[in-house]
């Protein structure tokens, strides 16, 4: 074993939590090690939110070239398009190499040493880094654990054979002719919308009666009509049993308890993630336990001194910008700052086909949180930059409270509105009023103006609806 090595903060994770953390941590001048087993970026970045996207915007262009092909009142005519599934594949990798080089140079640029190797947790100042060509040890006096987290299985239906996790799926060597899609949530209707467009025959099984149950029936709408369009078949409230003794189907068993069997080349597992706390010593620290996550406080400490968690791994919501938040703020914190983790709203996206984005209270929220609020929507029906993009399902939402009209909640459906997300964040971090939104100027032509008139209707004078 070679010489101990010794730094004043240890990250064990270099997803985007930890290497945001390592990087402030680096810009402070306190003396930093990242241990990370793969390519920095972690899920996020090589096998979550980053190439999901690009393979959510390539399907998208084959779909459009493909409507092309028939009649368009655009008046754009092509000839029958193709898509070579590897060259896409390889254009979504050479994206990924980009960033976790960017995110490599980031780190060297600010003083932060990467060690590649599989840590293990020995004790809270004590790491035994195992990097493919021996092992090395590493002492710290303050240890933060980043190590995300992983798909989750089911007993039923264990990840083999035709059944994949979203980390296959996002690097397909050909599309299968019918994808069996377990699980309705923002994972599984991501991948399970790509497919469909790049040609399979795709079927989506929920347990719940509805998709997305995580978020409120009114914002799901226009993406199951949207999927019904594409052709998408449904199987909602439904148990999965595994499958079928050939192995070609899946078995799913309704309320009645009656089963049938879904024919399935492919089958995609996408009911969840857990935090990743197996397999790499975390035991040795009795940490304290929210569920399968650890527990922390505002400040990201667990119940162990100097040893912080951030990201998955401190349960959810289990968003990339929310661990990249808290790295920042621990780094901070080691470097003798002041800070505790109390933002007015996380935002999540749902990159569906339309999109939804969500910041703050929903209606059902603050009417359980015993706030009297007024609620309105604003149509995209009505939104002139909507009708030029050809998309106008959806609409935006806007919830304030009643007395003094601050706003404590926004909503939206439709192509685009991730991008709706940073004004949404900032007006409740910020403490707008409907009137502060309502009278901002909003520039025309751009979805944004109904988030406007989404706050001027509420206070009971929209001007285009």
């Amino acid at each position: 074993m070679s010489e101990t090595r010794t730094t004043t903060l240890l990250v064990i994770g270099g997803g985007p939590g930890g290497y945001v953390a390592a990087i402030r941590a680096g810009q402070l001048g306190v003396s930093t090690i990242v241990v990370e087993g793969q390519q920095p970026g972690g899920t996020c970045l090589n096998i979550g939110c980053i190439p999901s996207k690009a393979l959510i915007h390539a399907a998208q262009e084959y779909e459009r070239a493909r409507e092309y092909a028939g009649a368009s009142p655009l008046g754009i005519s092509v000839q029958a398009p193709a898509i070579d599934i590897g060259k896409t594949v390889a254009w979504k990798d050479g994206i990924v190499a980009r960033l976790t080089g960017g995110v490599e140079a980031l780190l060297k640029k600010n003083g932060v040493q990467l060690v590649r190797g599989w840590a293990r947790v020995l004790d809270g100042k004590t790491v035994e880094v195992d990097t493919g060509q021996g092992s090395q040890r590493i002492q710290c006096e303050h240890l933060l654990l980043a190590a995300g987290s992983e798909p989750m299985p089911l007993p039923s239906m264990p990840f083999a054979g035709r059944v994949i996790s979203s980390t296959e799926a996002l690097s397909p060597a050909s599309i299968p002719g019918r994808l069996v899609v377990v699980g309705g949530g923002y994972i599984g209707l991501e991948l399970g919308t790509v497919y469909r467009k790049l040609g399979a025959e795709v079927t989506v099984v929920e347990a719940q009666e509805r998709i997305l149950p995580t978020y409120d029936a009114e914002l799901t709408k226009p993406v199951a009509a949207a999927l019904a369009r594409m052709g998408v078949q449904l199987c909602l409230g439904r148990k999965v049993l595994g499958m079928n003794a050939a192995g070609d189907a899946v078995r799913v068993q309704d309320a009645s308890g009656a089963e049938t069997a879904l024919p399935a080349d492919q089958v995609l597992l996408a009911i969840g993630r857990r935090p990743r706390t197996q397999g790499w010593g975390l035991e040795n620290l009795q940490l304290d336990r929210a569920g399968n996550a650890l527990r922390i406080d505002d400040q990201c400490r667990t119940s162990m001194r100097n040893v912080w968690a951030i990201g998955d791994i401190a349960g959810e919501p289990m968003l990339a910008h929310r661990a990249m938040a808290q790295g920042e703020m621990v780094a901070e914190l080691v470097a003798g700052q002041r800070r505790r983790f109390a933002p007015a709203a996380i935002p999540a996206v749902c990159f569906t086909d339309p999109e939804i984005v969500t910041a703050g209270l929903a209606p059902q929220q603050a009417q359980a949180a015993g706030l009297d609020c007024v609620t309105a929507a604003f149509p995209f029906a009505a939104n002139g930059r909507a009708m030029t993009l050809e998309s106008t399902d959806g609409f935006v939402r806007v919830v304030a409270r009643r007395d003094n009209h601050l706003v404590v909640g926004w909503q939206a459906v439709g192509r685009g509105v991730s991008e709706l997300a940073a004004a949404f964040s900032q007006s409740l971090e910020m403490g707008a009023r409907l009137e502060d939104v309502g009278g901002t100027i909003h520039a025309h032509p751009t979805l944004g103006e109904a988030v406007q008139e989404a706050a001027l209707r509420a206070l009971g004078h929209a001007l285009h609806i």
